[in-house]
């Protein structure tokens, strides 16, 4: 009888290790463990005070055993805050009064005032009594007992997941199971002692195994300390990217979803570079990348791939994964960059587009720019000769008046008529007449200098500008005009002899700039070109060929 707690123990630190080399180690592990070691105390004690007649010592291991149970509910209730998930409940400031009731237990135990928590029969506490205090620490105990049955209960009556639901199902057996036994002991060992012949061991750690193995059960196949490892697992599995994570003799430890149908490569494995490199590009270009990858591991290396096999561009980035500066592991990830090539491709396409819509447009665009210069120069342009117009003309001189009346600049204009220009079209036609203007023209253009104008006033009739030029000036320029007609043949298709023209000039010089109109260029304009016209008629009735000039 004496051997059936230490058994009990021993069979608890088994779990006890199984469990603590099993699973991965959280704040929920950890209060677990703290929980599953205070349960392995309570046999233990129980054995130790069977080892001895010391009284002292006896007495050492039943305060140590109820100290224990103390811890025991409160780390149930702790278990039970972090199992359901109620975090919030030990956020609050008045969670700190779960513990007091702990502290002044075992205050009071250690202290066992005046016997009134435990007293020994036949001088050793192998058999004792227990008092009052007793009661009090086993109401305080169930009244843990009692809050963690609350929050499970909340727990299930919210919405929590039906795995959380399931987790607390399969623990609440254990601390009912627990319970159960607790208070049997309680009742058959405490309150019917007086009325039994011997005290029946081990009811209180059967019951403490018991619910353990309703714990163990739970953890090894509801996984309910695995939510840390399923949710990497879980995140892991739903990245696009190809993951592959290798140890440092690189052999594959982890392989997610979205990497498994593309290769062939499992768990254990052990991992070789260029068995993933397209076999048709297993050249020079890549050994920069195996080179970094097997001689520099602690070097992150890149490099994007095409395999034609599934006409897909992959990305492979290889990385380190390190502990304190050293090297544990790789971690390997594959991207499919091919969205982004047709991205590309397709932004290159419609800027390749766009590009030859521009420059189509920069073609239209120079194509109006010459149609306009064409339309521009046909509006101030005479069509037979190509010198300026009479609206041109009009327009310029409107401009230049206001000019030489504000800066006191004398300036000429020549009216030039061909003599006996009716004739020439009466004789041999008008395409001929046209010959003759034009001809005209050109003999006139090459007298003039740059600054003049030449204007097509009407029919065979000519209007030259000269800026900045006096009266002598001009009626020099005006002679070489008139003389290099002269000498001037016309030579006409079907015209057996050279035609011989001549013209008259009426010459206006401006120098005094005292005129009415000033203010006004158009009737100041019309004036001079009727003086001019004057002098022209002046020209023609003393027998053409000769300049007449006015000055004003």
């Amino acid at each position: 009888m004496v051997w059936i707690d230490l058994i009990l123990f021993i069979v608890l630190f088994a779990l006890f290790v199984y469990v603590f080399a099993s699973v991965t180690i959280t704040n929920l592990h950890k209060v677990y463990l703290v929980f599953h070691f205070s349960m392995m105390l309570w046999p233990f004690c129980q054995f130790a005070i069977k080892t001895t007649d010391n009284p002292k010592i006896q007495l050492f291991y039943v305060k140590f055993a109820f100290i224990d149970a103390t811890l025991l509910s409160i780390g149930w209730l702790l278990f039970t805050i972090l199992l359901t998930g109620q975090l919030h409940i030990l956020r609050k400031k008045i969670s700190l009064l779960l513990f007091v009731p702990m502290i002044f237990i075992a205050l009071v135990i250690i202290v066992n005032p005046s016997g009134m928590f435990v007293q020994p029969i036949h001088g050793g506490y192998m058999e004792r009594i227990y008092g009052p205090i007793f009661w009090v620490i086993v109401t305080i105990a169930t009244t843990y007992v009692v809050i963690s049955l609350y929050i499970i209960y909340l727990a299930l009556s919210s919405n929590k997941t039906a795995r959380i639901k399931k987790q607390v199902s399969q623990v609440i057996r254990g601390v009912c199971v627990l319970t159960a036994f607790v208070l049997l002991d309680i009742f058959l060992n405490v309150v019917l002692s007086h009325s039994l012949p011997v005290v029946i061991p081990g009811l209180t750690s059967l019951g403490i195994l018991l619910s353990a193995i309703f714990f163990v059960i739970a953890i090894h196949r509801d996984k309910i300390f695995d939510i840390v490892t399923i949710a990497h697992q879980d995140i892991i599995d739903t990245i696009g990217q190809g993951i592959l994570v290798l140890d440092d003799n690189q052999t594959v430890v982890e392989i997610n979803q979205s990497l498994l149908p593309h290769v062939n490569i499992h768990i254990g494995d052990r991992f070789d570079m260029t068995l993933i490199l397209p076999p048709d590009e297993l050249d020079g270009k890549f050994d920069v990348l195996l080179y970094t990858y097997r001689k520099q591991p602690l070097e992150k290396t890149e490099i994007e791939l095409f395999y034609p096999n599934i006409n897909r561009y992959i990305t492979i980035h290889a990385a380190p994964i390190l502990v304190s500066d050293i090297m544990v592991g790789r971690i390997i990830t594959f991207q499919d960059m091919t969205e982004i090539h047709h991205l590309i491709d397709a932004t290159n396409l419609q800027y390749e587009s766009l590009q030859e819509r521009n420059l189509e447009l920069i073609r239209i665009q120079n194509e109006l720019f010459q149609t306009n210069q064409k339309l521009k120069q046909m509006a101030v342009t005479d069509s037979l000769t190509g010198c300026y117009n009479r609206h041109y003309l009009t327009q310029q001189l409107e401009h230049e008046v206001i000019k030489n009346m504000k800066y006191q600049t004398p300036f000429t204009i020549l009216i030039i008529d061909i003599d006996f220009f009716k004739s020439i079209n009466d004789n041999y036609g008008h395409l001929v007449g046209d010959v003759v203007i034009c001809n005209t023209v050109e003999i006139i253009k090459q007298t003039l200098r740059q600054t003049d104008i030449l204007a097509r006033y009407g029919g065979e009739e000519f209007i030259i500008y000269l800026p900045n030029t006096s009266q002598a000036h001009a009626k020099l320029l005006a002679e070489r005009v008139k003389s290099a007609i002269e000498a001037n043949k016309v030579r006409i298709d079907n015209v057996a002899h050279a035609l011989s023209i001549t013209i008259s000039i009426g010459l206006l010089s401006l120098n005094n700039f005292t005129v009415k109109h000033v203010n006004n260029p158009k009737i100041h304009l019309n004036d001079m070109f009727e003086t001019v016209d004057k002098a022209l008629y002046q020209a023609k009735k003393e027998g053409r060929n000769r300049i007449v000039s006015i000055v004003k």
